[in-house]
């Protein structure tokens, strides 16, 4: 069974995945900071909504972590959370991301 904090993190999961969704593959870079150094990685968007993302980015984080995504086509840049992590496959870690007070035009298009 579940511990209760996985439970509510995939309730938060669905809640942002039962809105609106486009499937749309933004090139995205994620950075974060570890043992006081900066560090980014880059992947892509599979769908994105107006409250996050599920995007494939070949660094696995922990659910609950915080970090700073930014959208690689306009260059706008959005505090983040992990609230879901998939499987690891070719191209990197399946994660749905939370965007914390983004822009509306974050992605660039109307959702």
């Amino acid at each position: 069974m579940s511990a209760p904090s996985d439970v509510r993190q995939e309730a938060r999961w669905l809640q942002l995945r039962a809105g609106m969704r486009v499937n749309s593959r933004v090139p995205v870079a994620v950075e974060w900071t570890e043992e006081g150094r900066a560090l980014r990685a880059e992947g892509r968007t599979v769908d994105v909504g107006t409250g996050g993302c599920l995007a494939v980015v070949p660094q696995g984080f922990t659910v609950g972590q915080k970090f700073r995504v930014h959208n690689l086509v306009n260059q706008e840049s959005a505090d983040a959370v992990l609230i879901w992590k998939g499987h690891e496959g070719r191209g990197g870690w399946e994660l749905g991301i939370e965007l914390l007070d983004a822009p509306h035009d974050f992605w660039g298009m109307e959702i």
